[in-house]
């Protein structure tokens, strides 16, 4: 079951499918026990390198968060 159509916009920014794939599993290694937040991710970082704001190799080289938990605590 997909919650995002990253899909559709990974399409949109020109990513292909085979990078696609190293995003997925890039940001399942950040959140490997939140399906949503997983696909929230990629759909994210789709929406930004379509706008330009982000390259696909930054988005790859994210570093997962050593407890699968992405963000600020303060």
């Amino acid at each position: 079951m997909r919650f995002f159509n990253f899909e559709q916009a990974a399409r949109d920014a020109g990513i292909p499918a085979n990078r696609l794939k190293d995003l997925e599993a890039a940001m399942r290694s950040e959140f490997p026990r939140d399906e949503m937040m997983c696909e929230l991710h990629v759909l994210r970082a789709c929406l930004a390198i379509k706008d330009g704001m982000i390259l696909l190799e930054d988005a790859l080289r994210a570093e997962p968060a050593a407890d699968g938990i992405s963000g600020s605590t303060g």
